[in-house]
């Protein structure tokens, strides 16, 4: 037959051209909800499991989209990717079951409660209220998962909302209290004012901010021991001090004290007007900053200067600033930037902190002026009442009033933000809980970041990369900040003792008292539950803490309180797999390694699978702003879901996901292909029934034989990719499958032999056998990513069968030496490949129409030689002309290809052109070959 598209031909002869119920469109929006109706209706997610039941377990766990807002774009890749690997896993022969969930506590929605009814609450209503919110809008996301062809455990997924999960995350802070993780204790953490409540490392995000810098002068507060460190036996004048540079003038009030580093050499620098201690790096620089000129008379390293006490900036300002700052040595101080000296205010910087504590301070030392909301406290001279961020501008003059200002300039540096409220926060030293990294446990002699980095190098990455983003930031994370000050969350369900501060003694019998209530009655029985019920005469002595966990917290226990609480009949830990965005390194994957670490010395997940973020066309990241957005749901309705499917696997997930119309357009080409290839398997399997009809290999032709070898290397191929979770590459190889080693090549040579040979001749029901095995191996290997339109396939295929998901990936035939028929045809390919390129060019000068109406003689050497003239009469159908003939030459640069048109008249049914057309008078229009396969007993064929 002609490799043009087909035209029905108009004969009284017919042929075996017949039809298929699976339609050439796909009508996707239109289609695609029946089909997730089925599957919900027919319960075919529970049909998996029982024909899964026993095999082998492989558990991708769930990180929880956070319950709140409709799915987006970035949602839709999340959960395609993890629903594409669980089918491809389930396909391979485990029980891979999807357990979906989601994150209910929290910040967000205690903010849409605040928002709808007002932030005067009582407790117990905001937990009701955020409850039903939280519901409402997993229903919402529920929908849209399953829309995009999710299969899963939709109606009995995770919630950590459910109260066996907060019971569960009761129980597993028991557990680390138990183990000695936990401390209380006075520390900076990142504060944000809006929240009024301290954040998780994962919650800070980085924006530029502008603020004024200054350079400040501390001045000389014992001259005599200073002129000393500097080998001087007195200071040449009184005037001058040290010089600081800060981007934050807001900390200069609670100033406790001066940071050198030891090694540093600091210069004595006379610049007429007085003396300054820089840097002796920095003394160029910062003497042209402030427009001065000067002479150093003296140098000393740092650590001579240890202990020096200098005045506090505003202490001209204000008698409430009448006091000394003394310098204390630090190893992370640096002349980069500034004057190499570093100002310290222990309640705003981590280092300042543990800088002031290593030298004695204790916490209620300790000058923390700044409230929750950002405000100075009322009794703060000069500056009470104010926020922190307007008195800024009113320090700054206070300074210059004082004589202590020598420069001042706006600076635009990158600050911590909150990712919520995209606001700035700070540092603010707060009585928080932490789960300390570098304390040893009592039963082991690790501690948490230790455990952790071990965990890590035992962790398989996909991509590679992850391994050193997620090492390198538990090798530098602070203690983990695991309480916050609000109110839906799970409790830290202490009793502290009134006066001293401590734990009751029978904490961890009375966290297990308050797990029970939870369980029955969720976090609402700790917000009612009055401290006698479980006291006694203690009640009196104790308050109930009223800190709650940490959110990361929450999804970071789910292999405690999931896994292996409440859906652990169903799953197991650890996982096989984790599966999260790029920014869970500091998030999810984060988390959830650090209390397994605590609560099973070993990370939850054996493997870690990072995916980036989605972008537009020009690699712009998504905004409201840009409107550059693309929703999920929109596409579904005016594409389908299937090209999104198609786009997430086509694209490799591990950098950025660009998305436009245009990439959709080419998305959608090759969906067409790949259904088009389906609907030529199907059609030319309509009249066939394996179970009677099927051939066994003996009886295949030998281009039947090759097929099959060539479809089984290509699974081999796509299996080693799905192992190692990779999709682009086996959408690419599927695709070219299907455009070139089947429509390009075997199924066009094969419509000769489909269309005119004896319906239930040898060669016809061979060439349907091979169809059969082609189609059922390529549904199951498109079925992970193409769900709707392989399950639609395969119902045409197997009709009565439940679904194509509890199916395994298929077993073709052996074909004996299957490696020697694939370099053969190779090279037969490579033939046909001049002969095509012949056959235009004769097309091109006019001299044929159609290749049928050509004949050609290929002049072949040694192997190529050989493979041709092997297939004897049927070369002429592989290179789909009317006759071909071999001619041997000596050597590849006689090889070439020479056609001639033929002289023969038109075979009105099969289109050749023979020298039998019309020797028959009864069918003047037909060749013999078409006779005998109408009225005759069929020709015969080996090869083709």
């Amino acid at each position: 037959m002609s490799n043009k598209k087909e035209a029905k031909p108009q004969s009284k002869y017919p042929v075996n051209l017949l039809d298929t119920p699976f339609p050439m469109r796909g009508d996707l929006p239109k289609r695609e909800p029946q089909w997730v109706k089925e599957w919900q209706d027919n319960k075919i997610y529970e049909k998996i499991r029982a024909a899964s039941h026993g095999r082998k377990k492989f558990i991708l766990h769930d990180g929880p989209p956070y319950a709140n807002g409709d799915i987006h774009l970035g949602h839709a890749v999340n959960k395609i990717l993890k629903d594409m690997i669980v089918k491809a896993r389930n396909l391979a022969g485990f029980d891979a079951v999807y357990v979906p969930g989601w994150d209910c506590h929290g910040m967000p929605i205690e903010i849409q409660i605040e928002k709808q009814f007002g932030k005067s609450l009582p407790a117990r209503e905001v937990m009701e209220k955020a409850r039903t919110y939280a519901s409402a809008q997993i229903e919402k996301q529920k929908l849209g998962f399953r829309r995009l062809g999710v299969l899963g455990d939709w109606d009995n997924p995770y919630k950590t909302m459910n109260f066996a999960n907060e019971a569960g995350e009761i129980r597993a802070l028991g557990k680390i209290l138990e183990k000695g993780y936990v401390y209380r204790g006075l520390k900076p953490v990142n504060w944000c004012f809006d929240c009024g409540s301290a954040l998780a490392e994962a919650e800070v995000e980085y924006q530029d901010k502008v603020d004024p810098t200054i350079d400040v002068l501390f001045a000389f507060a014992e001259p005599e021991k200073t002129a000393q460190a500097f080998g001087l036996n007195a200071l040449p004048k009184q005037e001058g001090g040290v010089v600081i540079w800060t981007t934050t003038p807001w900390t200069i009030p609670a100033n406790q004290a001066l940071n050198v580093h030891p090694e540093i050499v600091y210069s004595l620098v006379d610049t007429g007007k007085g003396l300054l201690i820089l840097a002796e790096d920095r003394v160029e620089e910062c003497l042209k900053q402030y427009g001065v000129t000067g002479s150093t008379i003296a140098t000393a390293p740092g650590a001579k200067l240890s202990g020096l006490r200098f005045h506090h900036p505003l202490s001209a300002a204000h008698p409430g600033y009448k006091r000394t700052a003394p310098v204390y040595l630090g190893e992370y101080v640096t002349t980069e930037s500034g004057t190499g000296i570093v100002h310290s205010s222990p309640a705003y910087g981590v280092e300042d902190f543990v800088s002031c504590k290593a030298h004695g301070m204790t916490d209620s030392d300790i000058i923390n002026p700044v409230m929750g909301d950002g405000r100075y406290i009322e009794s703060l001279p000069l500056f009470g009442g104010l926020s922190i961020w307007e008195a800024n501008d009113q320090i700054v003059e206070a300074l210059r009033s004082a004589h202590s200002l020598l420069k001042t300039e706006k600076y635009t540096h990158s600050y911590m933000h909150c990712w919520r409220h995209k606001t700035p926060i700070i540092y603010r030293a707060t009585s928080q809980w932490f789960a300390g990294m570098d304390v040893k446990p009592n039963d082991t002699s690790r501690t948490l970041r230790e455990t952790a980095l071990e965990g890590i190098e035992n962790t398989a990455f996909f991509p590679a990369w992850g391994k050193q983003r997620l090492y390198s930031m538990i090798a530098n994370r602070p203690d983990w900040t695991l309480s916050r000050q609000r109110q839906w969350g799970v409790p830290m369900a202490f009793f502290v003792h009134k006066e001293t501060g401590e734990l009751h003694p029978r904490t961890l019998q009375l966290l297990e008292e308050v797990a029970k209530r939870v369980e029955v009655s969720g976090i609402e029985a700790w917000q009612t539950l009055d401290p006698q019920e479980m006291l006694g005469d203690e009640a009196n002595m104790y308050e109930k803490n009223r800190d709650t966990l940490d959110v990361w917290f929450d999804s970071g226990t789910t292999h405690w309180h999931v896994l292996r609480g409440s859906h652990k009949d169903s799953l197991q830990f650890p996982a096989d797999l984790y599966l999260e965005g790029s920014d869970q390194h500091r998030g999810w994957f984060h988390s959830s390694l650090l209390t397994a670490s605590m609560l099973d010395g070993r990370p939850p997940y054996n493997a870690l699978l990072t995916h980036g973020f989605t972008v537009d066309g020009e690699g712009r990241k998504m905004s409201k702003s840009l409107g550059n957005g693309v929703d999920p749901h929109e596409v579904s309705n005016r594409l389908g879901a299937e090209i999104i499917r198609l786009w997430i696997a086509s694209t490799d997930y591990s950098g950025e996901l660009a998305i436009s119309e245009e990439i959709l357009k080419r998305v959608t080409e090759t969906y067409r292909r790949i259904r088009n290839t389906l609907r030529f398997l199907l059609s030319n399997l309509s009249d066939f029934d394996f179970e009677k009809n099927a051939r066994p290999v003996e009886d295949w032709l030998e281009i039947d034989k090759y097929a099959v070898a060539l479809a089984q290397n290509l699974q081999d191929d796509v299996l080693a990719h799905y192992e190692k979770f990779e999709f682009h590459p086996v959408v690419s190889k599927l695709a070219t499958f299907c455009s070139e080693d089947l429509g390009g090549f075997y199924l066009d040579v094969l419509k000769d032999r489909l269309y005119t040979m004896k319906p239930d001749s040898r060669e016809r029901r061979a060439a349907q056998t091979v169809l059969h095995h082609i189609a059922h191996g390529l549904l199951r290997l498109v079925a992970p990513y193409l769900s709707f339109t392989a399950e639609e396939a395969y119902k045409v295929l197997q009709p009565g069968r439940d679904t194509i998901f509890t199916e395994v990936y298929h077993a073709y035939p052996q074909v004996p030496d299957a490696g020697e028929l694939l370099d053969k045809w190779t090279l037969i390919r490579s033939a046909r490949s001049d002969v095509t390129k012949a056959l235009e060019e004769a097309r091109t000068a006019n001299m044929i129409g159609s290749s049928l109406q050509a004949e050609v003689d290929v002049r072949a050497s040694g192997a190529r030689y050989n493979a041709l003239t092997s297939l004897g009469d049927d070369l002429s159908f592989v290179l789909i002309t009317s006759a071909a003939r071999v001619v041997k030459v000596a050597n590849e640069a006689d090889e070439g290809v020479d056609v001639i048109a033929s002289t023969y008249l038109k075979c009105e049914r099969c289109w050749h052109y023979c020298d039998d057309v019309g020797a028959s008078a009864e069918h003047p229009g037909l060749c013999g070959r078409c006779i005998t396969n109408l009225f005759g007993n069929g020709e015969t064929r080996s090869a083709a």
